[in-house]
């Protein structure tokens, strides 16, 4: 029964042995992954003017290429104004032309 008992209590302490090493390994590991989630998150920062810049370059291509694209509908529909414009012109000289010439024009 002693022979027992002391196999129980070497048992009892190794059990307690492997539990004292697996917390220590815990918590190294806690400590490694926090170390880990600092070094990523120092990382992360550092490339913020980066990435900030990589982003403010797209949206200034975007701007330029809708500030060109609004520029070439302006100048399409200002010539297409301008054309009418010219039109109605004629018609209107022709128009006063014809009302002096024969006053009972309509």
């Amino acid at each position: 029964m002693e022979d027992e008992l002391k196999r129980l209590l070497a048992a009892e302490l190794r059990a307690e042995a492997l539990v004292e090493e697996a917390n220590r390994e815990r918590e190294r590991l806690i400590h490694q992954a926090r170390d880990d989630a600092r070094a990523a998150e120092q990382r992360f920062e550092a490339r913020l003017p980066e990435l900030r810049n990589a982003f403010l370059s797209k949206a200034e291509e975007r701007a330029s290429q809708a500030v060109a694209e609004l520029t070439r509908r302006y100048e399409e529909r200002r010539a297409q104004l301008r054309a009418m414009a010219k039109e109605h012109e004629r018609e209107a000289v022709g128009a006063a032309i014809a009302l002096l010439i024969d006053p009972d024009w309509e």
